[in-house]
């Protein structure tokens, strides 16, 4: 696996991109609980077929990109949005970054990392480890670089992460990734409950840092990506269950501006499994 990873990490973006493509297209039509899923979840949030035909190839595209995102050459990168990060790293407070799973989350981080982090402003990034020893190790090498750390799914990478934003850094997560069970709350996401993450609304009231939210658009022909940044809105109610809300229907709004972009086929109103 490591040297599959290895050789297409070598390949032009824009090839990758055409693989994926057709992977996204194969896995769409091969298989029907996937299929039945993606639809349901389009369904749901009302989105037509012009809207989420592009979303397919999307899909694909975001597993083939990994080897060159890990292991390959720096891809090209716009901002928008960044003088939001500059405000709040003059304020020297620290800043919870909301990302959906919408276009390339990984670019998000690495992106961020490369400009601020490597500047002395690092960022933890919140991720599920694959279960398999080996696996996870290599995951967490491939993602790591300068400026940017990992926290696993678990009460020691909670910590590690409130222990980030105290000291002023920052933290990515994805909001609406259904986290371990005890770690959430069912609330609608799309009019459907979905188990919630309530970690970033805590970390956020807790610690009083800066709430953004970003994502990594996802250009065509490989021409690479525009990471944009924005405010998450009004600030973020008292009340734990109420900011998840809250955060819910950012990310609802976030991904009907760019529905062709959005995993649409992720188990977003599974069952949580129990915790690490």
């Amino acid at each position: 696996m490591t040297l599959v990873f290895k050789l297409l990490s070598l390949l032009p973006l824009w090839l990758l991109h055409g693989l994926g493509w057709m992977l996204g297209w194969l896995a769409f039509l091969g298989s029907r609980v996937y299929r039945r899923r993606f639809l349901d979840n389009v369904r749901l949030a009302g989105i037509g077929a012009m809207g989420w035909r592009s979303a397919v190839g999307e899909a694909g595209k975001m597993v083939v990109e990994l080897p060159r995102l890990w292991q390959g050459a720096p891809v090209a990168v716009q901002w928008q949005g960044q003088e939001h990060i500059d405000a709040a790293l003059a304020r020297a407070c620290g800043m919870v970054f909301l990302t959906p799973h919408l276009g390339c989350f990984e670019v998000t981080a690495q992106a961020y990392a490369a400009r601020y982090g490597c500047a002395g402003h690092p960022m933890t990034v919140l991720f599920r480890p694959p279960r398999q020893a080996w696996l996870r190790d290599w995951v967490v090498a491939s993602r790591a670089r300068p400026g940017l750390m990992t926290a696993p799914t678990t009460l020691a990478g909670v910590k590690q992460l409130i222990k980030a934003l105290k000291q002023g850094h920052s933290v990515g997560l994805l909001p609406d990734q259904v986290p371990p069970a005890g770690l959430g709350v069912w609330l609608p996401f799309f009019g459907r409950d979905a188990y919630t993450m309530t970690l970033s609304a805590r970390l956020a009231l807790q610690t009083g840092a800066v709430v953004l939210v970003a994502w990594g658009e996802r250009l065509s022909w490989g021409q690479g990506y525009v990471v944009h940044v924005a405010p998450l809105g009004a600030a973020l109610a008292g009340s734990v269950e109420q900011a998840a809300l809250q955060i819910n229907r950012a990310m609802e709004t976030l991904v009907l501006q760019s529905p062709g972009q959005y995993l649409w086929g992720y188990a977003r109103y599974k069952q949580p499994r129990d915790m690490l």
